[in-house]
């Protein structure tokens, strides 16, 4: 395989890194939505069983006489088998296809609330926890490589229909949580292991549909057993994606973790006002996301990471010296743009290494996951030490680092690298 760096692109951003052609077993087939919506569905399910811990901590708090310390050993141990185990399950299933691997860790996942519910001590109350977490840990990636697979070639739309199922999740669970759990008791908890159950019946259809597609994705995967890219390329490129990554999700954990502080201190708005200006960003968020997938499908991903980290830049430096009226409008300008990228991102890396699908899936959605942990325990020690607004203030430059984005390669799907280094050149 012989790499060439072209000329830069019309649009002067970064070099093209074209492929010489070679074989490819890709032959796109229809878009399956109902597969796409299924693991969208269970994303849903997933993270609002998951969003139920963080909703109940008040409660365990009390009934445990927890210190804050112990609280965030609670978080710990959810971020980490939750995060780092993501990578290595999708190293083991690029090698090995487990389609049944998703209802069993939707299993993992049961187990750890139907746990969380009756745990008679700390010790026992991090197990169950960490349960929730392997179980997030399967589900990641494997989804996403479904998604993937069922997508028919449309990357972005399936990777946009997957998460916008996340994003209803963390708003849904935390208000069922509240109902739920807070008002009637832990053991009530017990109750979202009927949700589990419903994502496991949903998981196993889904694997049978993965099962009967395991010759199509060991094809593509002999088609493309070497890296489009070299070894340099590729670990500069994912450098770069990971500082693009460390500038959008730690900007919205200063969103999603003190907005509302922000608003009571500044403007002295009510409780339930904030909240409910907190809710518009998140639906901003949720719009943003569904935008970010099919946008890159139609006008390049590179264009869309480019544009949704760095094209947020006047309005976060803007944000903290404005009324309140150009302030939730700017955070709904911020929330559409900035979610726009991880749909694009993800696509991105796995356009780039597409023997690789599960790691990559894994490593970027466990890394968003830590990102968003990190970053509001930071930002929380600065809002102690200088202030709420003197947190948004520095925040505000963090989505200059897209201009990183101007070194990223042109990374497309497989077949397209095809008919690019395949088509004559045009004077």
């Amino acid at each position: 395989m012989n790499v060439n760096a072209s000329t830069p692109d019309a649009d002067g951003t970064a070099p093209t890194v074209e492929t010489t052609s070679r074989p490819e077993a890709h032959t796109h087939l229809p878009t399956r939505y109902s597969v796409i919506g299924a693991v969208s569905f269970v994303h849903m399910l997933n993270d609002m069983m998951q969003s139920v811990i963080v909703t109940i901590y008040p409660l365990l708090k009390h009934e445990f006489a927890l210190s804050f310390v112990q609280i965030g050993l609670i978080t710990l141990t959810f971020q980490l088998t939750a995060s780092l185990l993501q990578p290595v399950v999708g190293i083991v299933t690029d090698k090995k296809p487990l389609p049944f691997s998703l209802p069993i860790g939707m299993c993992f996942t049961l187990c750890g609330l139907l746990l969380l519910s009756v745990a008679p001590s700390y010790p026992i109350l991090l197990l169950s926890v960490a349960l929730i977490g392997c179980g997030s840990s399967v589900f990641h990636p494997e989804s996403s490589r479904v998604a993937r697979m069922a997508s028919g070639g449309r990357y972005g739309l399936a990777q946009s229909l997957f998460q916008i199922g996340g994003n209803t999740g963390q708003a849904l669970g935390p208000l069922l949580a509240a109902v739920i759990v807070l008002k009637q008791g832990r053991p009530e908890a017990a109750w979202f292991g009927l949700a589990a159950l419903l994502a496991i019946v949903v998981l196993l259809q889904v694997s049978r549909w993965y099962r009967g597609h395991i010759n199509e994705r060991v094809r593509k995967r002999v088609a493309t057993d070497r890296p489009l890219f070299p070894a340099h390329v590729v670990r500069r490129t994912v450098g770069i994606l990971f500082a693009l990554m460390f500038s959008k999700f730690f900007y919205l954990a200063s969103i999603s973790s003190y907005y509302e502080f922000f608003l009571i201190h500044r403007f002295g708005l009510s409780v339930h006002v904030s909240a409910n200006l907190l809710a518009v960003f998140l639906f901003a968020v949720a719009i943003g996301t569904m935008i970010g997938g099919p946008l890159g499908d139609r006008i390049g991903r590179r264009r869309v990471i480019w544009f949704s980290i760095l094209g947020c830049a006047p309005f976060t430096l803007v944000l903290p010296y404005v009324g309140l009226g150009w302030t939730v409008g700017l955070s709904v300008v911020i929330g559409l743009i900035l979610a726009s990228a991880f749909p694009a991102i993800i696509v991105y890396a796995q356009d780039m290494l597409t023997h690789r699908i599960g790691m990559v899936s894994g490593l970027f959605y466990g890394f968003s996951f830590g990102l968003g942990g990190l970053g509001a325990a930071v930002l929380g020690l600065i809002a102690d030490h200088f202030g709420i607004v003197f947190v948004y203030q520095v925040c505000a430059f963090l989505p200059l680092l897209g201009l990183l984005a101007v070194f990223l390669p042109d990374v497309r799907p497989p077949d397209q690298q095809q008919s690019v280094a395949a088509a004559p050149a045009h004077g």
